[in-house]
């Protein structure tokens, strides 16, 4: 053994070949922490002083190769001068440049996962085999930054400048036979055979049948295009990249950027333009945020492993309801591996829940997602039925009838009838208070909220409403069968409108205000849209139903009358009482009809402002800044008031919830971190400014507290 470290260990194989092997220690998978880049920068000094070794296999003794950066670490780096992170960059690259040096070849055997910087040691070697099924790839654009160990300069001189725009821009990750298509990998070989053929592609370098040097030199001289070629390559990205990542997000054409401007040098000069890059990249507001994303969605995670190492399996559903909802929920399970009894009380309806289920199916066949053998089995999986005759097997219900209190408690109780003693029952209810449902059941411990969000196949977020005396084995079934299905379960306590729709009311409560203060409701849309909303308020009520959103208005104002009751017509009052719902019916602030592809469009109608008379109010100036100001604000303090209250566990499960179920802009990181952004003192500030507009725009005193002291949520 040359060396046994806590992250790395070298052994001797055979003919001079040396094998470095990736094996932390202290975790049950290898991350470039900086344990492990100390003991990489000790390995590659010790082997390059050696003379008998005539060729080096990087390889891993964990399930995967490495999975990247150790994002709690690498990150630290960011609050760091630009100075400081430029020279951590420079040290960090010398290790991975003195491993690209070695006087002898190198081969990766790449298993499982190499992402980020994972993948950018791996490019440092001259080869890389790869098991068939493992994923490689460089998604930093993910994060806001992007790859900074010589990812951007080493790929397109290894797979061409287009291959490596879409790779390094896009974040993408590749399965190891679409890499080896690009030519990112040299060989895919089944997993068992893969230390095997690293070794006889090194023993090949060796023997000179492979020009190893050759292949070094390509790495690192000038991409092989004259000027014209180039421009032709960058200028027809950079209207393809600039138009996917939106004006939100810098990092893609940063990166297209870096690599355009070092495509003419050689691989020193081209690694400083790229630390130049990434450093201004690292201290911007928008990579804060979404690193900050990426933490909060791993706490989420481990919330929710925390949940499933104590439930009970979920191996027969059922669904109670079988509409557009239902279809869908049946849909999500069976596509995920779950048999699903779907129930409802007329025949048309059961058809149209597997009309739904057939055309979500159909979509991604037509992807080609899935095989046509594919979809037969889903549909399997999928029961129709008028009666309970099968529910005696069912180890979790899901009650998905109209949003009506004495239907849902009625199905609620003879559903609960017909289930095993230990069988868990749900209801996909959006604004009924758990706790009630709950009054007529035998078995209330059994019982909580699955909340999906429509489109359920599209929409990640499920809430898990937990009532007063459901257990926490009900809570963990739910979320671990959430979880099953590919969904992302928050738990969250009862309240009226729990937690999304509680903090979503406050919002429209800002919207319906600025309506009656004079404001244009597609100048609120547009500048919404432009702070980042994927859509408006009046686009998204829309879509959301007006009825539904009467419905669950009078629910929230019920709910919390100080601040979201108004005793006068409201702009969702004036559309409900006109039966404009919105995209369900065709027509609402907008009009929708489907275009020549059948796919729904959505038109301004010109006879709503005649509609809204009395509505909306004498028309003012209001700025931009001030409709954002108005529409934030009530968002921001309703989502404190969540956590302060304990009906969301953390200020991570609240970000989490409002960016996977409202769309809440990720590059602003979510409301918590939005109000931490600003700072506390500054946001009372303003909202100190509207406190006229009532309630809704007074912090709570825990907020004036933060303020005080410079508190913040994370």
């Amino acid at each position: 053994m040359l060396m046994e470290g806590k992250t790395i260990r070298i052994a001797a194989v055979e003919n001079g070949i040396c094998e470095l092997v990736f094996d932390n220690q202290n975790d049950s998978v290898n991350k470039l922490n900086q344990a492990t880049m100390a003991e990489l920068h000790e390995a590659i000094s010790l082997l390059a002083s050696q003379s008998d070794i005539t060729g080096l296999l990087l390889s891993s003794a964990k399930d995967s190769f490495i999975v990247g950066a150790d994002i709690t670490e690498f990150t630290q780096m960011f609050s760091h001068s630009e100075d400081e992170i430029s020279a951590a960059l420079a040290e960090l690259n010398g290790t991975i440049n003195a491993l690209e040096d070695l006087p002898f070849p190198t081969v990766t055997t790449i298993n499982g996962i190499a992402l980020g910087g994972g993948f950018e040691v791996c490019l440092a070697t001259d080869y890389r085999v790869a098991a068939s099924g493992a994923k490689v790839g460089l998604p930093e654009v993910k994060l806001g930054i992007y790859p900074g160990w010589g990812g951007t300069v080493r790929l397109p001189r290894l797979i061409g400048v287009d291959n490596a725009n879409e790779w390094i821009c896009g974040g993408v990750e590749k399965k190891a036979e679409a890499a080896l298509k690009d030519g990112a990998v040299d060989a895919v070989v089944a997993a068992q055979q893969l230390r095997e053929a690293g070794l006889h592609l090194l023993q090949q370098c060796i023997d000179g049948t492979f020009d190893y040097q050759a292949r070094r030199r390509e790495k690192q001289s000038p991409i092989r295009l004259n000027q014209i070629e180039q421009m032709m390559a960058f200028e027809s990205a950079r209207g393809v990249i600039g138009q996917k990542a939106g004006p939100h997000y810098p990092a893609p054409m940063a990166a297209l950027g870096a690599i355009q401007k070092h495509a003419n040098m050689s691989r020193d000069k081209a690694l400083a333009v790229e630390t130049r890059g990434f450093v201004k990249l690292a201290r911007n507001e928008v990579t804060r945020a979404l690193v900050g994303l990426f933490m909060k969605d791993q706490h989420v995670k481990k919330v929710s492993k925390g949940y499933e190492r104590q439930a009970a399996a979920v191996d027969q559903a059922a669904v109670l309801g079988a509409g557009i909802m239902g279809g869908g929920i049946a849909y999500q399970a069976a596509v995920k591996g779950t048999p699903i009894l779907m129930k409802d009380i007329a025949e048309p309806a059961l058809e149209l829940g597997l009309n739904e289920a057939s055309k979500l199916l159909g979509a991604r066949l037509k992807r080609k997602r899935i095989s046509q053998t594919q979809v037969a089995e889903t549909l399997n999986r999928i029961t129709p039925t008028l009666s309970y005759g099968d529910f005696g097997r069912a180890d979790l219900v899901v009650e998905a009838v109209v949003e009506n209190e004495a239907v849902k408690k009625a199905v609620l109780a003879e559903a609960e009838q017909q289930l095993p003693e230990a069988a868990t029952l749900t209801s996909n209810t959006s604004t009924i208070s758990i706790n009630r449902l709950a009054e007529g059941l035998a078995r209330p411990e059994n019982f909580c909220g699955m909340h999906f969000f429509n489109p359920v196949h599209k929409m990640p977020l499920v809430e898990v409403i937990r009532g007063e005396k459901t257990s926490e084995a009900t809570v963990a079934r739910t979320v671990a069968w959430a979880r099953k299905m590919g969904k992302t379960p928050i738990v969250v306590n009862d309240c009226p409108g729990f937690l999304v729709n509680r903090v979503l009311f406050p919002y429209f409560g800002g919207f319906c205000k600025l309506i009656e203060d004079g404001a244009d409701f597609m100048q609120i849309d547009r500048v919404m849209e432009r702070f980042g909303w994927p859509m408006g308020p009046a686009w998204l009520l829309d879509v959301v139903g007006i009825d539904t959103a009467h419905h669950a208005d009078s629910v929230m104002a019920a709910g919390f009358p100080d601040r979201m009751s108004h005793d006068h017509e409201s702009v969702i009052d004036r559309m409900f009482k006109l039966a404009r719902f919105g995209q369900k019916n065709g027509i609402g602030f907008y009009r929708y009809e489907a275009d020549k592809r059948g796919k729904t469009q959505k038109l301004q109608d010109d006879s709503v402002p005649g509609l809204l008379e009395g509505v909306v109010g004498k028309r003012g100036d209001i700025s931009d800044d001030e409709i954002i100001a108005r529409m934030m604000i009530p968002l921001c303090i309703e989502t404190a008031r969540c956590v302060e209250e304990g009906i969301v566990a953390s200020a991570a499960e609240a970000d989490m919830a409002l960016i996977y179920g409202i769309g809440f802009p990720p590059f602003r990181g979510g409301a918590l971190h939005y109000m931490d952004q600003m700072g506390m003192a500054a946001f009372c500030e303003l909202a100190a400014g509207y406190e006229a507009l009532g309630p809704l725009y007074h912090p709570t005193e825990k907020m004036k507290a933060m303020a005080a002291s410079g508190g913040t949520w994370f």
